[in-house]
């Protein structure tokens, strides 16, 4: 018989979003909820969540955008069991759909205003493989690598929309790269882990479907101040549903 999940009930956005996930294994942090900060969603559109987990960036941002309607896809079947459970919890149920699908044969025969993503960091080949398969799938490129994930986002919005990636800072230019032949107004934001902006572990980077702007580096977000505490602007994001301006 085969022992049941282990799962944490976690608050995000001081309780707007409530998630359960499992104990072990990859585990949403904050990424998710500055990916989602960053969508340019309104009212009425839908958002497209790739490789959406246990839910939280789709449920962050439809708590953050009043009738906007996301759609998150997983190709593991039990985050996808929880995203939906956690759609209920958070009382968004009706504006938040879950499927399980592979990036690969991704084909959901319809376009979105907007597509996010928080694909696995580590490329192929490039680091150690955890034990755990769950966080293995999450962290590390499989046979989807970041150009699979990119292509699938292409295919699925509409011209002159947008697509937001959150990536690893060092890996920034493939993620531009793979954006750059069909899209313009590229926008690279690093989140930098100290004041003094020498260190960044992640990016958010932003596209238009079809743009014509050159690329750019923004200054991005300081995410701690000196003393290692959140800066207030993160913590606006964190708790208080900001949107983050790039």
């Amino acid at each position: 018989m085969v022992a049941p999940e282990k799962l944490s009930t976690d608050r995000f956005l001081d309780g707007k979003v409530m998630l359960q996930q499992p104990e072990s294994g990859y585990r949403a942090g904050i990424d998710p909820v500055l990916l989602a900060a960053a969508v340019p969603a309104a009212g009425g559109e839908k958002v497209l969540d790739l490789g959406c987990g246990v839910g939280a960036a789709a449920l962050c941002l439809a708590a953050r955008v009043a009738d906007v309607v996301v759609e998150g896809v997983d190709i593991q079947s039990n985050l996808v069991r929880l995203a939906r459970e956690n759609a209920g919890l958070s009382g968004l149920a009706a504006r938040a759909r879950f499927q399980s699908a592979d990036i690969l044969t991704l084909s959901l025969g319809q376009i979105f205003d907007h597509v996010m993503a928080n694909p696995p960091y580590v490329a192929n080949g490039a680091g150690t493989v955890s034990p755990d398969p769950a966080k293995a799938l999450a962290n590390m490129e499989g046979e989807a690598v970041v150009t699979d994930w990119i292509a699938a986002a292409l295919a699925h919005v509409v011209d002159g929309g947008s697509i937001t990636f959150i990536h690893r800072y060092d890996r920034r230019e493939e993620v531009v790269a793979g954006l750059s032949p069909a899209c313009g107004d590229i926008v690279s934001f690093p989140l930098w882990a100290d004041p003094g902006r020498k260190r960044a572990k992640r990016v958010i980077v932003h596209a238009r479907k079809g743009g014509d702007g050159p690329p750019r580096e923004s200054d991005g977000l300081v995410l701690h101040g000196d003393d290692g505490s959140y800066t207030s602007e993160t913590e606006a994001i964190l708790r208080d549903a900001a949107a983050l301006t790039l």
